[in-house]
């Protein structure tokens, strides 16, 4: 896989960040209608965020999501508005999971990935969907 430098007006990039979070206390309630939903929630604030979602893998206890990005989004800024719109939208729409004290965990993994790394990283996320 290789992917193409990005350009904006003043700058020219490939950032590519490996997130993992998980929800709070680590409950398996990732699974089914849940799942799909957390899906096209992240999607969707990634596209408002102008994020290339490269892999995504829902597992019952953890998020794997792996996106290119631009340079004027920090990666903490990342996590933040799509943990906390993911949260809003879930806990609203299924009632159950405000049991939960919170939706996700306050921490998170981030790695970095250039162009020779990726495809690794790609690999990894896509046998985590197939493990499961």
């Amino acid at each position: 896989m290789s992917q193409d430098y990005k350009r904006a007006y003043t700058s020219m990039y490939l950032l590519n960040y490996h997130f993992v979070w998980i929800p709070r206390r680590r409950r398996p309630v990732l699974v089914g209608r849940v799942a799909e939903r957390l899906k096209e929630l992240i999607l969707e604030k990634a596209g408002e965020l102008k994020l290339e979602v490269l892999e995504l893998a829902i597992q019952p206890d953890h998020v794997h999501l792996f996106v290119s990005a631009p340079p004027n989004l920090a990666p903490n800024q990342i996590m933040f508005r799509i943990k906390g719109y993911t949260a809003r939208v879930l806990r609203r729409e299924f009632p159950w999971l405000r049991k939960l004290p919170s939706m996700w965990t306050r921490a998170y993994f981030v790695s970095t990935a250039g162009n020779v790394s990726s495809e690794t990283i790609r690999r990894y996320i896509e046998a985590q969907s197939t493990s499961a």
